[in-house]
């Protein structure tokens, strides 16, 4: 794991409850035509995973990062996993982002928050990516 992905992991608070959610983070646009692929992808993935899955963005429109804490904070689930919908782990998830989940620790200090590795760092995105171009380029 890169060392900047292992500092943002450190936000993660230890909890033994099994109460978990999986948010989905994007990065986030007033445009919704740029939001539609990630509710596209909310509404396939949520049928096919058994944690509670909700999409999130961290700027520019709702649900944010915020409300989305606050909404299964208040539906009881204890432990959230945030999954940046980002190739990298640029200086959104490097200080932006781990200063949200400082803000939202304070508020919330019996959830758990974990900032995932993003999805670029995956090698299953790396092959897809591979595939598409393979096949965008024959």
């Amino acid at each position: 794991m890169p060392d900047s992905v292992r500092g943002m992991a450190k936000i993660a608070k230890r909890t033994n409850n099994m109460n978990k959610a999986l948010i989905l983070l994007a990065h986030g646009s007033p445009d919704s035509r740029w939001q539609a692929p990630f509710e596209a992808l909310e509404s396939q993935l949520k049928p096919r995973v058994s944690t509670r899955l909700r999409l999130a963005y961290m700027e520019l429109c709702e649900p944010s990062l915020e409300t989305v804490v606050e909404e299964l904070s208040k539906e009881g689930f204890d432990t959230l996993d945030i999954l940046p919908l980002f190739f990298a782990a640029g200086r959104h998830l490097r200080e932006d982002v781990p200063a949200q989940l400082e803000a939202l620790n304070q508020h919330y200090p019996k959830v758990s928050l974990s900032l995932l590795e993003p999805v670029g760092q995956h090698q299953a995105f790396t092959n897809a990516i591979v595939n598409i171009v393979e096949e965008t380029s024959h």
